[in-house]
């Protein structure tokens, strides 16, 4: 089967304003564990889109570790790619594509850096090799070969033999506060069902969108 031949037709029940929760985190969070329950994989994997200096969009998947009232919190090297092109120019994009129900939740917004006591109570949540490797990898940087990886890996666990891991200084979190945030819920005809949250200073306001 050819590409644009390979359709998938969307039979779901659709999306009403008076199924939406009062604020997109509260809707979010009933989405999410409609994907749980699902047995979606990875259910909280995101794709963040960044801008580099010149402007060229630049995005990956990365895990939210939080998702509250202030915002959508992921964890990076602040040297890296991601980490350089969020401080140069604050603005992020994101989407959780739950593909299994149809639906993919979109959000913008500027990006703030988490508190170093937020990142260092998650930081000590991680596997003794996450926080290896989080000092061990230059992310983004180019390395001649795996073996420049393993070596840094060994130096790494050697340094801290028999002690606790401490947050390297360039790690942390990073809090994405929603200024808008769409629901979309895939419908037959691919006339899909598309609710905007819009922060209006005061209060969210909700909007239907056409396919």
């Amino acid at each position: 089967m050819s590409l644009r031949d390979r359709r998938v037709q969307y039979e779901t029940a659709g999306l009403d304003l008076a199924d939406l929760a009062a604020t997109p985190i509260q809707q979010w969070h009933r989405w999410y564990d409609d994907a749980v329950e699902a047995g979606v994989a990875e259910p909280n994997a995101m794709t963040v889109s960044s801008n580099d200096t010149e402007g060229q969009p630049d995005a990956r998947v990365v895990l939210a570790r939080e998702v509250n009232d202030e915002g959508i919190v992921f964890y990076t090297n602040y040297e890296s790619a991601k980490g350089i092109q969020l401080a140069s120019a604050p603005f992020a994009s994101a989407v959780f594509a739950w593909l299994d129900l149809h639906r993919q939740v979109r959000v913008r917004g500027e990006i703030e850096v988490v508190s170093s006591e937020e990142s260092d109570a998650y930081f000590a949540s991680r596997p003794r090799e996450s926080q290896i490797g989080a000092w061990a990898s230059a992310q983004s940087q180019v390395i001649a070969g795996r073996e420049e990886l393993e070596l840094a890996v060994a130096e790494a666990t050697q340094r801290f033999l028999g002690g606790d891991v401490p947050r390297p200084p360039h790690w942390g979190g990073l809090r994405i506060v929603p200024s808008t945030v769409e629901f979309w819920q895939g419908r037959p005809s691919r006339l899909h069902d598309r609710f905007r949250y819009a922060w209006a200073g005061t209060q969210w306001s909700i909007s239907r969108l056409a396919p």
